[in-house]
């Protein structure tokens, strides 16, 4: 039904000179202040010298130790690491699900880590897309109207309401399957639905924690698959944690997490 899809050409880089573009932040110690670039040559996220630590029986517990990381338009980017490893955190930080103990976090050239919780909720709304293990589906409504309600949550037209879930249900192949609820769905179909809920209102950025976790191998790929298209498709910029080695090939960057610290692989 997918087609398979091969490894993408890197995005291009942004131009050496300093003239065409303005300096990206700093890594710690010693923030700039200065925003990344927020064209389609920049950086669409950027994360320096970020750190959490948590309070677990009195003592202070490190998950974060100085992430610095880009993301670029229309990338598939996946991060690789055993459970602890921090990648969750990463993703809520990224998303501005959390606050950094320690860092920035720079999306679209604005300064999330600086910002409340009511102006990061705004962007989350209409820029970033979210993809959790569980589905995070509202299991009384349908697989349409689970998408429809991402669409009115984002201040959508409601005359795009029909035309837009509609279209986002059949591109993730589930145009015969969108009036029935999650109960009557397979784990890989509610995972469908919640990507084509994540994608529809034509986000910049999706951050997915471990999309591909709970399906066999067959359904893993060909939801690999589906964000291979939708970065083509949609213009959209994919941040996925996985632990399975057989899908990272596909992706244009691979990061390993260990022990709170990242490297490209």
């Amino acid at each position: 039904m997918f087609a398979k899809f091969r490894r993408r050409a890197e995005t291009p880089q942004p131009a050496d000179s300093a003239s065409d573009h303005p300096p990206q932040p700093s890594p710690a110690p010693g923030f700039s202040g200065k925003a990344p670039d927020p064209d389609d040559t920049g950086p669409l996220l950027s994360v320096r010298g970020l750190e959490r630590t948590f309070e677990v029986g009195g003592k202070p517990l490190r998950v974060l130790k100085g992430i610095d990381l880009d993301l670029y338009p229309r990338q598939l980017v996946m991060l690789r690491g055993r459970s602890g490893s921090g990648k969750t955190t990463l993703l809520n930080l990224m998303g501005g699900l959390d606050t950094p103990t320690r860092g920035e976090v720079w999306f679209r050239g604005q300064p999330l880590h600086a910002w409340d919780d009511d102006r990061r909720t705004a962007v989350r709304r209409k820029e970033i897309g979210f993809i959790f293990q569980s589905y995070a589906l509202l299991p009384l409504l349908s697989a349409y109207e689970n998408v429809e309600l991402s669409l009115r949550i984002a201040g959508v037209p409601r005359s795009e309401w029909k035309s837009r879930a509609t279209a986002c249900l059949e591109m993730v192949g589930l145009g015969k399957r969108m009036h029935h609820r999650p109960y009557e769905l397979s784990g890989g179909e509610q995972q469908r639905v919640a990507i084509a809920k994540a994608i529809a209102h034509r986000p910049r950025l999706i951050l997915a924690d471990e999309p591909t976790a709970e399906v066999d191998s067959q359904m893993a790929a060909q939801i690999i698959a589906m964000f291979r298209e939708i970065v083509a498709r949609e213009n959209i910029t994919i941040c996925m944690t996985t632990h399975d080695p057989t899908i990272l090939e596909v992706a244009d960057h691979v990061y390993e997490m260990a022990d709170g610290v990242l490297a490209a692989v």
